[in-house]
């Protein structure tokens, strides 16, 4: 199993406006590379260990994975709500520090240049408004809220999507997004799985511990089948669209 590194994001995020103290969480593949990269945004509950599974999975799909921690300066407490109103807004420090994940993983001597981003629930929201900032050769939003513009995702990079049917706050999400994708001509695989409820791609429930039953009414939670066959999409998807030869590095 790949290991996870803790590094520092610190001296990229602080220049360009993001926060002061940035931690970030690396995952290089086992073997020889160079290989493409993959930022992680991780969900509203912050990294977790479910958040570091899905980090040494896709490094075990051979991508240099980086998730930078969203909530480094403050915690969750202090950093939750400007997280949020961040990633519905388009603005505020959480992209810069994207930002310094994604321009950490390009210095990389080990990095082919092609990076994509891969988000879950409130990171499934960054996902989708980084998309059309040419920024990314390929995106993941994973039930996350579609942006109040869809129309900024009019030139947007590859995407792929998934949603679960039983997600209460994000009814037809899938229909609407695979819609505006279409119309803009963006390559895209959009999928809703009507079994499944929030944060179906988790491999273990996450959150305090009161919660979980509350978690579950709401239909928050894992769905095996509905994340077996999200994840092969996702994998397909980045296999075609980060690992064909590049023609120019990304700055």
């Amino acid at each position: 199993m790949p290991a996870v590194e803790a590094i520092d994001l610190s001296g990229l995020s602080a220049p360009a406006g993001g926060s002061q103290r940035l931690k970030g969480h690396l995952v290089r593949p086992e073997g020889r590379g160079p290989w493409p990269g993959v930022v992680i945004a991780h969900e509203v509950l912050g990294v977790n260990d479910v958040m570091l599974r899905h980090a040494e999975r896709l490094a075990g799909a051979g991508y240099l994975t980086l998730m930078p921690d969203l909530f480094t300066e403050g915690g969750a407490r202090r950093c939750l709500i400007p997280t949020i109103r961040a990633a519905i807004s388009g603005t505020g420090r959480a992209y810069q520090d994207l930002e310094a994940a994604r321009s950490c993983l390009l210095a990389q001597g080990d990095c082919t240049g092609a990076v994509g981003l891969i988000g879950f629930c409130m990171g499934g929201a960054f996902a989708l408004m980084t998309a059309g900032r040419g920024d990314y050769d390929a995106v993941s939003a994973n039930y996350g809220l579609l942006p109040k513009d869809l129309d900024v995702l009019a030139d947007a990079c590859p995407v792929v999507a998934s949603f679960g049917g039983k997600d209460g706050t994000l009814k037809g999400a899938a229909d609407k997004l695979s819609a505006t994708l279409e119309r803009h001509g963006v390559v895209h695989d959009v999928k809703e799985y009507p079994q499944a409820g929030h944060a179906f791609l988790n491999d273990a429930e996450a959150g305090p511990r009161p919660l979980l039953p509350l978690f579950r009414v709401m239909n928050i939670g894992p769905d095996p089948d509905a994340s077996a066959d999200a994840w092969r999409r996702i994998e397909s998807f980045f296999a075609t669209h980060l690992r064909a030869p590049r023609t120019a590095p990304r700055t």
